[in-house]
């Protein structure tokens, strides 16, 4: 291993290459590696450096740590499959047309007959929420009359001081004043976009992305220019610097990490060297961090807004996929926008319901949540991995799969001839709903890849549903 080039951030170069001794076959599943000492005397870099590096390696399961003996690749089961391909730069924006595919789809993944593989809404059941419910109930039977109202336009004071309290766990100071509490995520969104983008501005969005950042786009009369991004480390910042030297951009939407649909999540590295860019720019950066909360390794990852440069950026979050997707309550640090944002806010729903965010700074206060949060986390991570090994052995040889960090979603790739739309037909005939590759593109590019959900609790259903899918799409190349 060669380290002679020298950089700032070493442990994430020294883990990129030992990533690539293992794609090219130099370390074999179940090697164990140089001891870290060995390791930081080979290449004149700090213990701690080493560490780190096979630290983040454990944390993508890559390596795995064996108690008394060392660092090990971990067993070849773990992406046997290769991951999809980068996405390829668009030499323009893009007009977005996707509502009417967008309604068709969700109006079939809110069918229950349906193995639910298309929805990326956490199964009730398995987010466990009765400590919630009950505080709802009780707020509603002995406080209904003084809840029946409307609250102020930034939200309830408790549950916004509870939210700005949970920042401190990605090492951000908040106030209680900065926040403002949305209709989930998506009206988070919503005013972002509207603050500071008019009709007919473009937007730099990920490729591919979520597709209801998409159908908002469309709706606000705003353009994409969809970025090269990788399937691990997000988006592809000199492509971005590219774009803003030839093109304007009136601000830029990324996720903060585990993008849906890739589950990618940009280095602290490349996340402090995007904000630079953009601030030579004078480009706000508006980001969803709805995921981050579900993630894999031992730390919260850092969004934008945490690290130095974050200054001119829109922080947009929801309980939506960790906790309570049925309460839909989000909120916005909207910093030097909060004004905007405001009368933006009054303009289109005045305030939020009551109940909801009362319960919320209940179950908050109690200290419920982290508790909560370990629990899916893990279910997650367990279900993601059976759905990975289903796919190994159910699906045609070539698939490429994703391999999140957090999350709960899935990002398949077949050989370009093959019609996601042709298997998505074939597979609700079947009994079976996913979400195929094209809705996650402003361009309707993706037509060979598919989004899976592993948000439900896994069972003979789920699997037998993967499997299935996996037969349906061999015919179709084999036809």
């Amino acid at each position: 291993m060669d380290m002679d080039t020298p950089t700032p951030y070493r442990y994430e170069r020294l883990a990129e290459l030992i990533v690539g001794m293992i794609d090219n076959g130099a370390l074999a599943a179940g090697t164990r590696l140089p001891s870290v000492r060995a390791v930081s005397e080979q290449h004149s870099i700090s213990i701690s450096t080493v560490l780190q590096a096979y630290r983040l390696l454990e944390d993508r399961g890559i390596l795995v740590a064996r108690p008394q003996s060392g660092f090990y690749v971990a067993g070849s089961r773990r992406g046997a499959l290769a991951l999809p391909s980068v996405s390829r730069p668009r030499a323009k924006a893009s007009t977005v047309s996707i509502s009417g595919a967008v309604a068709g789809l969700l109006e079939h993944v809110s069918n229950p007959t349906l193995v639910p593989l298309g929805c990326a809404v956490p199964d009730a059941a398995l987010l466990q929420s009765k400590r919630l419910d009950l505080a709802l109930a009780r707020a509603a039977r002995q406080h209904g009359t003084r809840y029946n109202i409307y609250c102020a336009p930034q939200g309830d004071p408790r549950l916004r001081r509870e939210i700005a309290k949970r920042a401190m766990h990605f090492g951000h100071a908040l106030s209680p004043d900065d926040l403002l509490i949305t209709n989930g995520c998506t009206e988070a969104l919503t005013l972002a976009l509207t603050a500071v983008a008019k009709r007919g501005d473009s937007i730099a969005i990920e490729s591919p992305t979520y597709f209801g950042l998409l159908h908002t786009l469309e709706v606000l009369g705003l353009k994409a220019f969809e970025l090269p991004t990788d399937p691990t480390r997000g988006i592809d910042v000199d492509a971005l610097a590219r774009l803003l030297d030839t093109e304007p951009v009136a601000a830029c939407v990324l996720s903060s990490n585990f993008n849906n649909p890739l589950g990618c999540a940009m280095a602290e590295a490349d996340k402090r060297s995007l904000l630079a860019l953009l601030a030579r720019h004078a480009v706000p950066l508006i980001e969803d961090d709805v995921y981050g909360d579900i993630h894999f390794g031992r730390e919260r990852p850092k969004p934008f807004i945490a690290l130095d440069g974050g200054a001119n950026t829109i922080y947009c979050s929801s309980f939506s996929k960790s906790l309570a997707p049925g309460y839909r309550v989000g909120w916005i640090v909207a910093g030097a926008y909060a004004q905007q944002v405001m009368e933006r806010k009054l303009a289109f729903s005045l305030c939020c319901p009551v109940l909801p965010q009362v319960a919320l700074a209940d179950f908050l206060e109690s200290g419920a949540y982290d508790a909560h949060l370990r629990g899916v986390r893990r279910i997650f991570e367990e279900n993601l991995g059976r759905m990975t090994r289903a796919i190994e052995t159910s699906f045609p040889a070539d698939t490429k799969v994703s391999r999140p960090a957090g999350g709960f979603m899935l990002w398949l790739e077949l050989p370009r001839r093959f019609d996601s739309r042709a298997l998505f037909d074939e597979a609700l005939e079947q009994g079976i709903c996913f979400a195929p590759g094209d809705v996650f593109s402003a361009s309707r590019r993706f037509r060979n890849c598919l989004r899976l959900s592993a948000g439900h609790a896994w069972d003979h259903r789920i699997e037998d549903g993967v499997r299935r899918l996996g037969q349906l799409a061999h015919a179709l190349l084999d036809g």
